[in-house]
């Protein structure tokens, strides 16, 4: 109860807070390329549920259709205002919808794609049992994950046997020891690590 109240209090106040950014961000994203300004993509939440989480769109339509990963930092189906949007991962603060509503909470594993959701041995399946976050240990350890899967001739294989099962281990060891002090040590290293990039 404790998680939920702060989540939905700090959600909506966040929100409020930044809406004028909001429609800032809306504009900017609306004259830089043809689309919606949000981009709405079908991640696994909680006990395997689908739902849909909300971004600020960042790729020209149907880009994703080339492949769910992003690989290095001038991906050429990134908008211009996407890739400083992705920089600052100003792209993810729609998902304070997702938190207020009750998909998501601030801090959980981040929520995958069915794709490679299918791929969880039986214990990685483990980090379904959390609420999907924001922000988590893996986030902060893999926030240049696009220029770590450039590295490989393989992109997509890379993520699969390297990059995830990685991260699924640190998603596995938070909900371990998860605490509402460990969250709020998670939400403070996320900023640090948003404001230096």
């Amino acid at each position: 109860m404790l998680k939920r109240t702060f989540d939905i209090f700090f959600s909506l106040t966040s929100l409020i807070i930044l809406l004028p950014f909001y429609i800032i961000i809306g504009i900017l994203v609306y004259t830089d390329s043809k689309g919606p300004v949000f981009y709405r993509q079908i991640r696994v939440g909680k006990n395997n549920i689908n739902f849909k989480l909300f971004k600020f769109r960042t790729m020209h339509i149907n880009a994703d259709k080339q492949g769910l990963l992003t690989v290095g930092n001038r991906d050429a189906r990134i908008t211009k205002t996407g890739y400083w949007l992705r920089k600052y991962k100003i792209d993810e603060m729609p998902q304070l919808i997702n938190v207020l509503i009750g998909d998501m909470s601030f801090v959980g594993p981040r929520p995958e794609v069915r794709k490679y959701v299918d791929l969880y041995q039986n214990e990685q399946l483990l980090v379904l049992s959390a609420k999907p976050g924001i922000t988590d240990l893996a986030s902060i350890e893999y926030r240049n994950e696009n220029e770590i899967l450039a590295k490989y001739e393989d992109p997509e294989k890379a993520y699969i046997n390297i990059v995830m099962p990685q991260k699924l281990s640190l998603n596995l060891t938070y909900i371990r020891n998860r605490t509402m002090l460990l969250d709020l040590k998670i939400i403070l290293k996320t900023l640090s690590a948003v404001i230096n990039p």
